[in-house]
């Protein structure tokens, strides 16, 4: 695992020091604070992917998902009670995307549909559901909502941001599941070999069920810290997110074929792209050209994979 971390390590090295000589304030603390609050949205995304991508399937509902937890949580924070809105709003939110996720995993676990069709399907149903509020105009979160809006825009001792700090959480979290437990190892099992996998007792159906569960979950997570950040809910957001969260994924080593990949390195695939995207940004390079780079770091880093297996 250390040998496959290690040209991710390099890169991240490579790219900060090239960064640096190119805008002089980028290893500045503070700009690496808030270059760590941006990646926290899609690094928590790629963790939920990962664990799909590994068991053999897809999710491409996450970013549309994304935007109906934010829709679905300020919905209920503008028409509750003020004092209790926070605490009504949050877990209907979540639920939301607890529902998603287990018709993505029953559909996928139950029936011979692929998981690419079953996703870009609910993609499609969440985004339309999300724009049925308020019209698909965005939804302004009270002032009053000290507390939402401090999950994603609140520092910690006043110095790091609380969305970073659920970043590590649920890197924590899903890295000792994915890595540490009967269910990971089944899970990596279940993307090597589905039949082998069903042959020696593994529950295949329940193990694909819970890991579409679990990206939707850390979905309607990464959808709360998003809509906090802006301030309110835009039904229209999330476009790409999904494909972002699969770059970190396969960036950080995570086989599209299944049955390989780590949680460790997709967060280092997160940095990657995050990395690329302030820096040049901050570099002043035009979008098309942002889009050019990202295009060819995922087309290497899938040669790359394609040549280890050979």
């Amino acid at each position: 695992m250390h040998k496959r971390l290690l040209p991710l390590l390099i890169a991240v090295a490579v790219l900060l020091m090239l960064f640096r000589f190119w805008v002089s304030t980028f290893l500045q603390p503070a700009n690496l604070l808030d270059l760590a609050q941006q990646i926290s949205i899609n690094a928590i995304l790629a963790f939920g992917m990962t664990l799909v991508i590994i068991s053999g399937g897809i999710d491409l509902s996450v970013g549309a998902l994304l935007a109906l937890v934010g829709t679905t949580t300020v919905y209920f924070l503008t028409t509750g009670p003020t004092t209790a809105g926070v605490w009504l709003a949050v877990p209907a939110g979540l639920a939301v995307a607890g529902v998603f996720g287990l018709a993505n995993g029953l559909c996928a676990a139950r029936t011979p549909m692929p998981p690419f069709i079953i996703t870009l399907a609910t993609m499609l149903i969440a985004r339309g559901v999300a724009l049925r509020f308020n019209e698909g105009r965005p939804m302004h979160i009270p002032d009053s909502q000290e507390l939402f809006l401090a999950f994603g825009n609140g520092r910690i001792f006043g110095v790091i941001p609380v969305p970073v700090v659920i970043m590590l959480v649920l890197f924590t979290f899903t890295a000792v599941l994915l890595h540490r437990t009967r269910f990971g190892q089944h899970l990596y099992a279940l993307g090597g070999n589905r039949e082998a996998a069903r042959f020696t007792g593994i529950a295949v159906k329940k193990i694909e069920i819970l890991v579409y569960v679990i990206c939707s979950m850390l979905t309607g997570v990464a959808g709360l810290i998003h809509t906090s950040q802006l301030y309110s809910a835009e039904p229209a957001s999330g476009v790409m997110f999904e494909l972002h969260a699969i770059a970190a994924a396969v960036v950080g080593g995570t086989s599209f074929t299944g049955g390989r990949g780590t949680i460790y390195g997709t967060l280092l695939g997160a940095v990657i792209i995050g990395v690329l995207d302030k820096g040049l940004n901050q570099a002043g390079v035009h979008y098309s050209l942002q889009y050019i780079v990202k295009g060819a770091v995922i087309l290497g880093a899938v040669y790359i994979d394609m040549r280890r297996r050979k």
